[in-house]
Formats: C-alpha cells, structure tokens, sequence
C-alpha cells in the first residue's frame, strides 16, 4: 500500500461525517494539484505521512469516528497529558511506515480554565482532537477537490481542504509559534501554493479582500501583514533552509524570498 491508498482509505472511513470535516496541513497542500486551477508543476509536492483533519469548533458530530477508523484498520494511540489525551491512528503493517491520522479543532476564546487547567482538547463522536489558535481562520469558503482514478478511486469522493488564502494566512499568522524545522517547511509551503495558482492571483486577491480579511479580527490582519515583511523582507537563514529541503529541484533562496514577498503583495494589498 502506497500512501496515496493509505489516505483514500482514511478518506473513507471518514465519509459520513465528510461535510463535516477539513483536511488541512500538508496533505491539503498536495491536494491542491486537483484543483483546476492549479498550475501542473514538473515537481513532486512535500510528502508528509500525517494527515490532519480538522472540524468546527463545538460542532456536534454524530456517530463514532474511532470505531469507523478501527474497522478500516486504524489503531488508536492515545499521547500527552492532557484530559482527554489527543488520539491519534495509524494503520496496521500494509500501510506505509508512519502513516497516520490526528484531528484537530480551533481553540477559541480563553486557553486555560480558571483553575489553570490546559483547555487542549476536544472529544467529539469517540475521537479527541487538539485544539489550536487560529484554525477557524481555515474554515472560512473551504474548496472542494476530487479523489479520481489517479488515486485508485471510482467513483470519485469529494473532500474539503481550506482555500490557498486562508492556508497562507494561517501560516503567516503562526509562524513566530512553530518549531524553527516547522517554519522552514511552512515557508516552502507558502512558496509551493502561492507558484502553484500564480496564474490565479488576481483570484486570490479577490478571495482576500472580499472574503477572508473582513470575517477577520482586525489584530490578525496585521498580524498577517507584518508576518509578510518579518518572513520575507529580508534573506535569512529560514529562508535557506527552506530552499534546501526538496530533492528534485534547485531552489535559489534568493529568488524564492522575492517571488514570496512580491506575490503576498499582490494577493494583500
């Protein structure tokens, strides 16, 4: 089993509550080829074995998504400390090593109880999710892409993956938060999407400006705006990283901080 087969059948484990759910991070990254507005590139996307999956905050989910995971073949794992620990599944020996799914939902309003409990995770229809700062932002006029027979699927299934505005956005918004190898990764994703609908910025700007940016706190819009210049006014060694991590093609830092800084500032004018 190939990861593609692997995430077709979290897909499917999934598909009742698929109106529900959003698939974000870097799986949503590699779907948005599908897209058809998206730019064939000659280059493979970032792999990524962990497909994260996110709902609504205080959506109400019926059924039991672990036991639909489990009889696809899903082993749950439970980590950390916190009540209830966040549950993660992965499949068994056939899947690709690593391979494995954890849900996630926006954290809202205050972190900590009055006691000084962590408010970190949230259980819904027998799976726990973390709760994170900022993911509402993806579920603002999510796109829809299709699982076809490229994938080994027939007939096609509809999933959900945020718009490449709000995925920019949401990396801008949380790049000072992440781990120092995260935000080299996130900077190549921003460099990725923003190349990959380069045709469609026009596009984007309109999603920005007549969408996202007024169903926004007016603090994360700066937050946004100033990330643009603090990532890529400047060449740093992020940067660098970044350009060094895919293996089948060469990137210049250079040219890729000033691609970045120029396309942002068409898509947030």
């Amino acid at each position: 089993m190939n990861d593609r087969a692997a995430f077709v059948r979290l897909v499917r484990a999934l598909a009742p509550w698929d109106t529900h759910l959003l698939f974000v991070g870097g799986w949503a990254h590699r779907l948005y080829r599908l897209h058809p507005h998206a730019v064939p590139q000659a280059y493979q996307p970032l792999a990524t074995l962990d497909a994260d999956v996110a709902f609504a905050q205080r959506e109400r989910l019926d059924g039991d998504m672990r036991a639909a995971l489990q009889d696809a073949g899903f082993e749950q794992q439970l980590t950390g400390d916190h009540r209830p620990p966040v549950s993660r599944y992965t499949l068994g020996n056939d899947a690709p090593a690593g391979f494995y799914a954890e849900f996630l939902t926006p954290l809202v309003g205050r972190s900590h109880t009055r006691e000084g409990v962590a408010l970190a995770t949230e259980q819904q229809a027998g799976v726990t999710a973390q709760r994170l700062r900022y993911l509402d932002l993806l579920f603002l006029s999510p796109w829809s892409v299709s699982l076809g027979e490229d994938w080994g699927v027939a007939p096609p299934l509809q999933i959900q993956i945020p718009n490449p505005v709000v995925f920019i956005a949401q990396k801008l918004l949380i790049h000072t938060d992440r781990a120092p190898g995260k935000q080299s990764q996130d900077l190549l994703y921003i460099h990725d999407t923003l190349e990959l609908f380069a045709p469609e910025l026009d596009r984007l700007h309109d999603i920005w400006r007549n969408d996202t940016r007024p169903r926004m706190d007016a603090a994360w819009v700066t937050r946004v705006l100033r990330a643009r210049d603090d990532m890529f006014g400047v060449l740093n060694d992020r940067i660098r990283d970044a350009a060094r991590i895919p293996q089948d093609r060469d990137l210049d830092p250079e040219r890729m901080r000033a691609m970045c800084l120029e396309a942002l500032g068409e898509m947030l004018e």
